[in-house]
Order: C-alpha cells, then structure tokens, then sequence
C-alpha cells in the first residue's frame, strides 16, 4: 500500500508507573509489539512515557534520569529486530540543562530528538521548574547511549523512497500556542506531525482538545497523531484521561476510548499522496513558509499494510449521516437559488424556461427555480415549463413532468417534437427507421431551439439542467441539451441529484410528494429511443456508459485527489467489492478515462453556472484542461496492473 501513499500510523497510551522507567519500558515494549501485530509502521507514546509527566522534583534526581536512559536502552535492545518507528517520551540532558523530549528510534538506532518548545507554566503547570525550552539549546547534537544523535526542533524524519512521508514533532502544549512548532514542520515538507502529549481532563476539554487536533490538522494539510498521558499518571491534584486521536486534513480517522486503566493503541491508514496534492493546489499554502533551517533524517518507513483498514464511502458527494445529509441538502439547494435570483436580479428579472422531462435533472433545477422565485416573491406564472413530447417519451415521464409543473403553479406548455425531427430528418437524408446517434442528437437539438425561441418571444431566461457527472462524461449532446443560458446544476454529480430530490420530497406533502417519489423511482434516461411494446424505458444510460455510483466515485478521487488510475481502482475494489467484479470496475474505469478527455472541448463552453462542492468542470474556474491531451498514459497504467 505504501505505492498508493499510503503509511499506518498509531498512538499509544501506556499504562503508566511513575517515576519507574524500567517496568515503563517493558511496557511500552510490548505494546510497541502489539503496534507490529496491527501492521503499524510509525507509533507515539505520550508525552514523558518513559518516566511519567508528573514526576515532579524527582526530575532533578539523578537516579530517574540514568534509569530513564537505561530503560531507552532496554527498549532499543528489545525492538531492533521490528519493522517499526517508534516515539518516546523522556527527559534529557544538554547543555547544563534539562530537555522535555521525544525520541525517535528504529531497529537499535535513535534517529534524532526532538525537545519540547513551549513549556506551560501556569494554572495546574508549573513545567519551567524543571525543564528549559528547545530555545535555549546551544548545541543541536549529543552522545546518547554510545550514538551520536541530532537534538532540535528543526527536525524532519523523511522516506527514503516515497519522501511525502515526512514526519515531525510537536510536544503537548507546542500545539495550544499561538504558532505551533508544525506550523514549520509541515510548511517544510512534514505531511504527518506527531504530538506526544500529557493534557489532563477538566469538563468540556475533550471537546475543545479534539478541535485543536482537528483544526490543526486542517490548517498544515497534514495527518495529526495525537496520544496524552493515561489515568496511572497521576490523582494528586489532576486526572489524566489517556486521550489519543488521528486526523487527517480535517477528518477524524481514529479515536481511542478515554479513562481506560489498561494500555490501548489505535491505528489509521495515512493518505500522504492525498495531502501532498491538496497542498500543491492550494498557492497560498507556502506564501508563508519562512526560511528556516531544517535537519532532515532519511528513513525507512516499512510497508507494513495488507488490507486498508480505512474505509471510502460509496457516494463521496453524499453525507452518510442522514442529519448531515439533511443540512448539506438544504445548503445546496439554498447556494443554487440564491445564484439564480442574483442573476435574474442582475438580467431584469425575466421569466425562466425550462425543459420538463419526467426526468431527476430536470426536476431538480425546476425546484432550483421556484425556489429562487420565492426568494424574489415572484409568481411561479413566470416560470415556464416545457414539456417536449419525441419519439422515447413514455407516458410515465409525461405525466409527471406535466404534474410537476402544475402543481407548483408555473405556466405549462407542450411542443411535441416529432414532426419537426422528421421533417430534419428528411432535410438531410436520415432514413426515418434509423436509430444512429444521429437520431438521438436531432431530438436534443430540436429541444434547446424551442427553449432558445420560446425565450426570446417570453423575454426569458433558459435554465439548463444538465448535471455533474454528465460533464465529466461528455454525456451531452453539443449544442443541445448542452447549452442553457444559466445552468443550476452544472456542479451537482448525480448521485447527489437523487438525494437532493428526495430531501424536497420529505419536506412537502400531498400531490407534490406522490410526484417527486415516482420521478425518483423512474430509471434514468434521456428518452430520445422509442419504449418497448409495453411504454416502458428501453433506453437506460447506465446500461450505455456504466453505473453513476461508480463513475461519481471515479471522478471524485480523480479530481479532488488526483489520484493515478491504478489507485482509483485499488478504491474501487476496495469500496464496492459487495457491489462490482474487479473486470466491471476496470470496464468502466475505462470508459470513463477515455470519455473526461475526449469530451472536454463540450466543457470549454458550458455556460455559466454556480459551484457548490469541492469539484467543479467549469473553464473559467476549476478546471483548464486542454481538448487535445492523450489520455494513453492514463489507460495504459490501468492495462498493466495484474489482478492476483
């Protein structure tokens, strides 16, 4: 898995003896062993793990400071043969004076040490009484255990070969200050920080710790790995909760239970491909990057993962909470009409036209529009709904479309399509029994040249309803149903279409539900090929360019990760394994590397349309891609791999 970026991390809460660095140590062996059997390849103890946090003036004794570099030698000596990093807390001499640190280590050798910076002293803290700050070191190396070592706070631990694995340190409360030390860190290349901390538990400070970590997190683009000093540390005065956590970007990956008496260790799978693209499309990441002096120590981090314990959703555009999905529904909804009732501000507050067609594109940017007219008090008169009638209408789709339209109170008109095609088609010599894409293309011409002239004759404002995913996939005809004079769905994959229908219907009731529940049963199409001897859809899309649950999760990854066709696919056998063989998830793979490249020139010229997600196909902002790049490499990747 490190090929795909990815590297398990973990942190761990000892079971503490303060002020007993040996039988420490034998603890934390173990669980360091432990952290091998769950194909860890990096792990944290917390802050002081070797002797404890609150040892107090016991920290000015000699005899816990020489069992504290006895008990690092018991650990060195007893994980040498481990295919594992691991990061211990202890005090340190230097310098006339005494350094909170972490230790990294490997295999028998320390790789470098890390003091703390901040040192709290203050409230329940009082650390400046024995400790000095990583400023006040005057030398950046030292003899430890027969090795000589680097000792800084300008330390990175990098990859010798997938180098986006970089790791640094922050110690406790480096991370509550201002200008935490990984600010640095990670503007000078770590992707993952570790934090060995002792944070104690007071009412509501979980909460506020966990934001720290998370926000942290967020603002470096890192993977943050968090483990604080458990409930052996101390009763004296305060309790210790043995909190740990790993985010990633943001997102919480892992979280211990709190308040356990015994050790525990948890574990998440790091994306650092991930993160290292997400900071290379943010520009503004390294605008403030200083030109600091950084020692960075080559390692080797083992590839130690089998199965990805992390878990991809099938739907990445769709909140699995159903509460969550509620809110991000209505803001979605809310971001689309409040954009349409500024430009219909903006053009003199014209009527809007749109093409009804039974359809769950067509009805989402319907509600878009008399949403919008709500916002504007506006009558919904002014909103003209046109349903089309060709050659694949089913009766079904009909009559919902008609009902959809009535039932909001909008103006209904019907314009069949039929006999102008025909005379089209006779114009130019297609046989009437031909059913070539030709055919199909005549019908979504004929369409937008009605909605274009029934706008110029109401002085309106063609609303297009063409979605996400129909971009990325070229699944448009040019010119046709391509082109609109705004367009509200233009950043809204498909399977998000769905869910946001269905939200609007669970909010109203009577008519307008029992219509939105049937056009949300109704297979997708766009009916431009005669239905069977029953009325029935005959033409499905999916059948044609493969699944939108896949080619959504495709795109997803592909865009807003620029992840390698070889990885998506890892993904996707990973995530739909329940769902799609490994031959149809590569089939569609496929199709759609070969349709987002050749269909990009029907991109250059869409029209307007707002942005709601993370992942937009516009030209003017998200996405300048040339029409005539190869997508060979693309392709060829994913024929190499072999499926054992």
């Amino acid at each position: 898995m490190k090929e795909y970026g990815y590297v398990r991390v973990g942190a761990m809460v000892n079971k503490l003896s303060l002020a007993n660095p040996i039988k420490n140590a034998e603890e934390i062996i173990k669980q360091i062993k432990e952290a091998v059997k769950l194909n860890t390849s990096i792990v944290t103890t917390p802050e002081l793990s070797l002797t404890g946090y609150t040892c107090g003036d016991l920290f000015l004794q000699d005899q816990l400071l020489e069992d504290s570099k006895k008990a690092l030698q018991k650990v060195l000596e007893e994980t040498k043969e481990l295919d594992i990093i691991s990061i211990l807390g202890m005090p340190i001499k230097q310098d006339n004076q005494l350094f909170n640190c972490a230790v990294v280590i490997q295999k028998g050798k320390i790789l470098g040490i890390v003091p703390k910076t901040y040192i709290p002293n203050y409230q329940e803290f009082y650390e400046a009484r024995w400790f000095s700050s990583s400023k006040d070191l005057k030398n950046n190396e030292i003899e430890i255990l027969g090795q000589n070592v680097p000792i800084t706070t300008n330390l990175l631990f990098q990859d010798k070969t997938l180098t986006d694995i970089t790791f640094g340190i922050d110690i406790c409360e480096d991370l509550w200050t201002v200008t935490p030390p990984s600010n640095n860190h990670t503007l000078a290349g770590a992707t993952i920080i570790f934090n060995l901390s002792s944070s104690n538990e007071l009412i509501g400070k979980q909460e506020y710790r966990k934001s720290l970590v998370s926000s942290q997190s967020a603002r470096t683009i890192s993977a943050y790995i968090y483990a604080s000093s458990g409930v052996m540390e101390s009763t004296s005065d305060v309790l210790f909760g043995g909190a740990s956590m790993i985010y990633e970007n943001g997102s919480k990956l892992a979280e211990n239970k709190r308040f356990e008496i015994e050790s525990n260790i948890i574990t998440a799978d790091i994306d650092v491909l991930k993160l290292a693209n997400d900071r290379r499309k943010n520009r503004s990441y390294m605008n403030m990057a200083q030109k600091l002096e950084y020692n960075t120590i080559k390692i080797e981090v083992f590839d130690t993962i089998k199965e990805l314990q992390r878990e991809y959703k099938e739907y990445p555009f769709v909140p699995s909470n159903e509460l969550e999905r509620s809110r991000r529904c209505e803001e979605i909804i809310e971001i689309q009409s409040s954009a349409l009732a500024r430009r219909l501000i903006q053009l003199g507050n014209p009527k809007c036209i749109i093409g009804m067609s039974g359809g769950l594109d067509s009805t989402l940017a319907y509600l878009v529009i008399v949403k919008a007219f709500e916002k504007l008090k506006r009558n919904t008169k002014d909103i003209i709904g046109i349903t089309m009638p060709g050659f694949g209408t089913t009766g079904r789709t009909y009559q919902n479309a008609v009902d959809l339209v009535k039932e909001y109170g909008a103006t209904l008109k019907e314009i069949s399509i039929k006999e102008a095609s025909l005379l089209h088609m006779k114009d130019i010599g297609l046989p009437e029994n031909d059913r070539s894409i030709t055919y199909e293309n005549i019908q979504a011409r004929e369409r937008t040249q009605i909605l274009m002239d029934v706008a110029n004759m109401e002085g309106g404002l063609v609303i297009g309803t063409g979605d996400l995913s129909e971009l990325a996939l070229g699944w448009c005809t040019y010119n046709g149903d391509h082109m609109s004079m705004y367009a509200v769905n233009t950043s809204i994959p498909k399977t998000l279409v769905r869910y946001l229908v269905a939200w609007v219907a669970d909010t109203t009731d009577g008519k307008k539900k029992e219509v939105l529940k049937d056009i949300l049963d109704t297979p997708i199409s766009p009916e431009l090929l005669p239905p069977d001897e029953a009325g029935n859809i005959l033409q499905k899309t999916e059948s044609s360019i493969g699944p939108y649950v896949l080619h959504d999760f495709f795109l997803y990854h592909f865009l807003r990760y620029g992840a390698t066709p070889k990885k998506i696919y890892m993904l996707a056998k990973h995530t739909f394994k329940n769902s799609f063989s490994k031959e149809e998830i590569k089939k569609w793979l496929k199709v759609f590397i070969r349709r987002f490249f050749t269909q990009q020139f029907k991109r250059n010229c869409i029209p307007d349309g707002v942005k709601v997600g993370s992942i937009s196909l516009s030209p003017r902002g998200d996405l300048r891609m040339p029409s005539d790049a190869s997508y060979e490499a693309w392709l060829k990747e994913l024929e190499e791999i072999k499926d054992e």
